[in-house]
Parts: structure tokens; C-alpha cells; sequence
């Protein structure tokens, strides 16, 4: 009974591909409006980075986005490490202040950390790291058209009424 099942659902599965292509530059700028909205942002030509992430998919936006929300991270951790080094070497070398209540308070401060906004130049460095997956000329899609216009729902399954009564 499972074993039928099973083979019921792939035949449905089957039955309902539907090719999605890849996003228009409009659409792209909209998914990346989308993926940003909640980021603090400073400069960003939506337009501009539709037009550079032609032949991206709405993953390859994502993973796009995600990797240029790190630069401002990466660059909030190298300056904190920096801070750190830079304290131990003035400690190691005796010039940190003699009165040793002066750190306990240093250590009891609370700190604010505030990331800068993405900017273009994150986007920028991010596309360099992130590429589309799927070359949209390359043999692979035309053979994905070309399976969608036979099997698939835009193809010539719609034009041919099936009949189990042949």
C-alpha cells in the first residue's frame, strides 16, 4: 500500500514541473529590496545592483546579500582584535596605568557596538565572492527549455488533449 502510494505521488510530481526562469532585472531588484529591508543601509543603488547581478537567481541574491552582510562584522572584529592586541602589548610593556582599579572599571563598562550600514562597495566585494550558479546560455538551460517543451507545463502536453480511450 505505501509502495503505491509512493509511486502515486512521484507520478503527480511528474505530472506538475513547472519551469521557473531566472529573475528579470526587475525582479531582482525587488528580491533584493526584499532581502535587505531589515539591514541598515547607506547608498545602495537598487537599479544598479540589479543591473550587476544579471544571470543571479533569487538563492544566489540571498548568499549575495548574506556575504556583503558580513563585511561590516569582519571589519567590527578585526577592530576589536585590534584593541585587544594592542592593550596586552601595553600591558606587557608597563605602561598601563599603576592604580589597579582603573581596569576593574574599564572591565565593568558596558560596550556599544554599533555595525556602519552596507554600503556599495560591501555589495561590490560580496559579488566578487559570489557568483550566479546557473549560466543561463549554457547547454544545460537550453536542454531545460527544450525537456519544459515537451514534458513540462509550457510545452506540448497542453496542446494535445490525452485520452485514456485511444
Amino acid at each position: 500500500m505505501l509502495m503505491h502510494y509512493a509511486y502515486l505521488t512521484e507520478l503527480f510530481l511528474l505530472a506538475n514541473r513547472v519551469m521557473v526562469g531566472l529573475p528579470t532585472a526587475e525582479s531582482r531588484e525587488m528580491i533584493l529590496r526584499t532581502l535587505l529591508c531589515k539591514e541598515k543601509v547607506e547608498g545602495l543603488d537598487f537599479k544598479e545592483l540589479a543591473t550587476m547581478t544579471e544571470g543571479y537567481s533569487g538563492s544566489d541574491l540571498k548568499n549575495l546579500c548574506v556575504t556583503a552582510a558580513y563585511r561590516p562584522v569582519r571589519e567590527l572584529i578585526q577592530q576589536e582584535r585590534q584593541k585587544d592586541m594592542e592593550k596586552k602589548q601595553k600591558d606587557e610593556e608597563g605602561q598601563s596605568s599603576r592604580d589597579d582599579s582603573a581596569p576593574k572599571e574599564e572591565t565593568k563598562e558596558e560596550r556599544v557596538i554599533t555595525l556602519r550600514p552596507l554600503n556599495m562597495e560591501d555589495m561590490r566585494q560580496a559579488k566578487n565572492q559570489v557568483s550566479a550558479s546557473f549560466a543561463s546560455e549554457g547547454s544545460v538551460m537550453s536542454e531545460l527549455e527544450q525537456w519544459n517543451n515537451i514534458y513540462g507545463e509550457g510545452g506540448s502536453r497542453k496542446k494535445q488533449q490525452l485520452s485514456y480511450f485511444l
